[in-house]
């Protein structure tokens, strides 16, 4: 990263964690939630990854809900909120922060914009890398207001290519050195294009929900082959009710608007993560209409779209 030397970086999701022996030195984990309880969670998933870390991990922020967070209040390495006091990540990262902490050799942060622009902050020392970074970063996470144009580009292009780890760690470096690299705009932007035809797409899906019950839309994508954005799909269901549901062969996805009130986290029994977007397995299907209030028959509404 020219003359500048930053921390190396290693991307992450909750459930999908890099080995910790493969991270060098003192490590950072940034926008990365605890793992939930559907499937792999937090004792088979996060607890693992943090003992085997041990001493080097210097500091984990995160913005996302989970009950484990209380096992950590006292330890000062961990800077834990919920979604609603902390609608995106980097508003929690400041220099001050970054100075307690020390060097840190290893980033691992979460492959998102929130995640990306948190990483590049810390690399900055808790500086945002351009005015009205945070507010962008926030604007993306929930979903409400308007990110500028240069932020809803590279959330474009990460969402056309979700797991392009070359994309990602463009993506940081670009943040981090000021947004001068002209090639690495134009990547980006050309990646950014490539949501077009996914959109396109998306959007034809989105014209077969079907109406399951008072204030929720539903939708089997079963079987499609052809790329979608499952963000925007369940976007575009909440332009017609509250919640929106996506079926697809393993997941079922159920959202709601950031400030719509919801929390499936506690309606659903899941441990960790967003309150009003959750995926749990298929075969819990019913279980979710019933928390829904919806009638078992709503289920036969779901017809595969192939």
């Amino acid at each position: 990263m020219n003359a500048v030397s930053f921390p190396a970086l290693v991307f992450g999701t909750p459930r999908r964690l890099p080995k910790a022996k493969s991270l060098e030195g003192r490590v950072a984990v940034l926008d990365i939630a605890f793992a939930g309880s559907q499937g792999s969670g937090f004792d088979k998933v996060t607890q693992p990854f943090i003992d085997q870390l041990g001493p080097r991990l210097r500091v984990w922020v995160d913005h996302h809900d989970h009950d484990q967070h209380l096992r950590f209040a006292g330890d000062p390495r961990f800077v834990l909120s919920k979604k609603s006091e902390h609608g995106a990540c980097p508003e929690m990262i400041d220099p001050p922060l970054v100075q307690r902490i020390g060097p840190i050799d290893t980033i691992c942060c979460h492959n998102d914009f929130d995640g990306l622009a948190s990483a590049a902050k810390w690399m900055l020392g808790g500086v945002e890398p351009y005015p009205g970074c945070d507010a962008d970063a926030r604007a993306i996470d929930t979903r409400m207001g308007v990110p500028s144009s240069l932020a809803t580009i590279i959330d474009r292009a990460l969402r056309a290519r979700p797991r392009d780890e070359a994309l990602y760690a463009m993506v940081v470096r670009y943040l981090a050195q000021g947004q001068k690299d002209q090639a690495s705009f134009e990547s980006i932007s050309g990646a950014a294009d490539e949501l077009l035809p996914i959109e396109r797409e998306t959007r034809r899906l989105a014209k077969g929900y079907r109406r399951l019950g008072d204030g929720v839309v539903g939708l089997d994508v079963t079987g499609h082959r052809a790329a979608i954005d499952k963000t925007l799909l369940l976007l575009l269901g909440q332009e017609l009710e509250k919640v929106s549901l996506v079926v697809d062969r393993d997941t079922v996805s159920v959202a709601a608007q950031f400030d719509s009130g919801y929390d499936f986290l506690k309606m659903f029994g899941v441990s960790g993560g967003m309150p009003t977007r959750v995926a749990l397995t298929r075969n819990q299907l019913p279980s979710i209409l019933m928390a829904l209030g919806l009638p078992s028959e709503a289920a036969q509404l779901l017809v595969p779209l192939g």
